[in-house]
């Protein structure tokens, strides 16, 4: 189906359109999407089930990996399903409060994913520095605590985005050239200054997960200094192997996450349908392998898994 022509005018809706000039694509680009957003659903899903049915897996390391399985599972299913119904049947209307809607959830769980990250490097901070106290100072209140201030940390930090769109007037086109309604595509429609859109939506996100990242960065230096000072190379490695898989979470999270604000903008030279397919890519990639990472790398989830197999081979 062709795009719709970018002269209609209405205040109550606007167009998705996909990936644009890749249109003829599109079928065949929502079939590794369709497999990645499955095994990411599943994943995640699989992840949330064992961490709460196994007693073994309350502790605070598995309680912030539910965070990230949850936030994977909101990021990836408010985008997926309507870009693969874009590619599957062409461009798709969405009402003005439902862009909206999708905005707050999309930079919402972003910037929420970060902290949560942020969480999980503190986690392992005190597990490797100060394990005597580990669950002292990490107890379910102190948790549920963190927990509450991420979320109000994101409501604070993306609300004003909302706010921004909203006070703009839309009097030209309302197609938007994206498989979903991001904040800088939404305003770009607008006929008026959108100058305060664009260095607050770059701006804002990019200061905060900058503080995020060095804050991990510096969890980190005192993490290694720490194992560093163990008599033993079989006692270094037993911490190392701990972080292991949050260091990988991290490298997928904040190395396409800055890149994408780079090339955006300024990124001039780059082709719009890459910049598109990159974000959809991003929304799906990282949810899919973060599962994959944790089971791979941490040997209290493979013990766990091979325990309920074993159990189930024993019943068939």
């Amino acid at each position: 189906m062709a795009a719709p022509n970018s002269t209609t005018f209405s205040h109550l809706s606007f167009v998705l359109v996909g990936i644009p000039g890749l249109e003829p694509w599109h079928p065949w680009i929502s079939i590794p999407f369709s497999l990645m957003y499955t095994a990411a659903v599943l994943g995640n899903c699989g992840l949330l089930l064992l961490i709460a049915t196994q007693r073994r897996l309350h502790e605070p390391m598995f309680i912030f990996l539910s965070m990230l399985a949850v936030a994977d599972l909101l990021i990836s299913t408010c985008t997926v399903p309507s870009t693969l119904a874009i590619f599957w049947f062409g461009p798709k209307a969405i009402s003005f409060s439902a862009c909206l809607t999708q905005v707050f959830f999309v930079h919402f769980v972003f910037v929420a994913e970060s902290a949560v990250l942020l969480a999980m490097g503190f986690d392992r901070y005190v597990a490797v520095c100060d394990p005597l106290r580990y669950t002292t100072v990490l107890t379910n209140e102190k948790i549920g605590k963190i927990a509450t201030a991420i979320v109000v940390r994101s409501f604070c930090i993306i609300v004003p985005q909302i706010f921004m769109i909203k006070r703009l007037p839309f009097c030209a086109s309302n197609v938007i050239q994206h498989s979903y309604c991001e904040h800088i595509a939404v305003a770009r429609l607008a006929c008026a200054d959108i100058s305060l859109n664009i260095w607050y939506g770059f701006a804002v996100p990019i200061v905060t997960l900058m503080l995020d990242v060095v804050f991990i960065a510096v969890s980190y230096v005192l993490i290694l200094r720490a194992v560093f000072k163990l008599p033993t190379k079989d006692a270094r490695h037993k911490p190392l192997s701990t972080c292991g898989s949050h260091v990988c979470i991290i490298l997928l999270f904040y190395t396409p996450a800055f890149f994408t604000f780079l090339a955006h903008r300024f990124g001039h030279n780059i082709p719009k349908h890459i910049h598109i397919l990159l974000a959809d890519l991003y929304v799906v990639i990282p949810p899919m392998l973060n599962p994959i990472v944790y089971g791979m790398k941490t040997k209290q989830l493979q013990k766990q898994i091979v325990y309920l197999l074993s159990l189930k081979w024993k019943w068939c």
